[in-house]
């Protein structure tokens, strides 16, 4: 395959990702699908460090653009662009392991809930994961279902930002021959 498919394949695949990165560190602002929650400030930790929005989000999304427009005819495929893609690709690295250590750190220490009367993390430094102990999810009062809730996100997340590192890595390797072989635009091959 020709550097310039390769780069327009994975910026393609990058734009589907960064949304749903997006989306999901949107919808973890409101647990219990409440905005009351985000108003008074009840929101855990790991979504104010926003790694859906910013890491697997924006940082992702612009390299995206550059990589997708790599691929292009007469349009930066060149070595020059090749080159350059390299650096947007490891900002799009960047971005997608901010996101999948915030999502990470989501998974092991829980959500931030009120346990019994009193809000707090409460799966937080346990010896044992909340994970493996569907009967500790009961610990959790309000918001309805936020364990779960938390659970399905962060993990998207982590999925989401697993496939955007290999892509981001891939893409930096392709720029790489890119930059030293070429783009096969002077070969009619693009």
């Amino acid at each position: 395959m020709c550097t310039g498919k390769c780069s327009r394949c994975i910026g393609v695949t990058l734009y589907p990702l960064a949304v749903i990165s997006i989306i999901c560190n949107i919808i973890l602002f409101f647990p219990g699908w409440e905005t009351s929650y985000a108003k008074d400030g009840y929101i855990t930790e790991e979504v104010k460090y926003m790694g859906g929005l910013v890491g697997g989000g924006l940082m992702v999304l612009f390299p995206a653009l550059y990589i997708h427009v790599t691929g292009q005819r007469g349009c930066c495929a060149n070595r020059c662009g090749m080159f350059l893609s390299i650096a947007f690709a490891a900002v799009g690295v960047a971005g997608a392991l901010y996101s999948f250590i915030v999502a990470m750190l989501g998974l092991i220490n829980g959500p931030y809930c009120r346990a019994l009367l009193f809000w707090s993390t409460p799966f937080k430094d346990r010896q044992e994961s909340y994970l493996n102990h569907r009967d500790w999810w009961n610990l959790c009062t309000a918001p309805k279902n936020v364990v779960e809730f938390n659970i399905g996100l962060f993990a998207i997340l982590l999925v989401t930002s697993s496939l955007q590192l290999v892509l981001c890595c891939s893409q930096m390797i392709n720029g790489l021959f890119g930059c030293l072989c070429g783009t096969c635009t002077n070969k009619g091959v693009i």
